[in-house]
């Protein structure tokens, strides 16, 4: 088994906490999403859509990235990368959302 340095034990903490935090922020778009921003009928037919596609375009993003080497060479650059993009997905997601209450 392979020991990881301090730092690297750091890292990987930090990154598990981003991800948590990417987590708590993801299921409060899933509130707004179904029951806070009140979407009904086409609006909410227009809505699953955005939001089908947003993922879609997300992960197609994030493959870019990882293929051209852009997220980082090392597994904990890669992963703070990851989270990170999705962090700002989700924020963007979130302040739209908020204004549409």
């Amino acid at each position: 088994m392979t020991r990881l340095r301090r730092s690297e034990a750091l890292d990987w903490i930090e990154i598990a906490a981003a991800t948590a935090a990417l987590g708590i922020e993801s299921a409060e778009v899933i509130a707004l999403r179904t029951g806070g921003a009140g979407f009904e009928g086409s609006e909410a037919v227009h809505e699953a859509w955005r939001m089908w596609s947003e993922k879609v375009a997300a992960l197609a993003e994030l493959q870019t990235r990882l293929l051209t080497g852009s997220l980082g060479v090392t597994p904990v650059a890669t992963a703070r990368a990851t989270v990170k993009h999705y962090r700002r997905k989700v924020a963007a997601n979130k302040r739209r959302l908020g204004r549409a209450r």
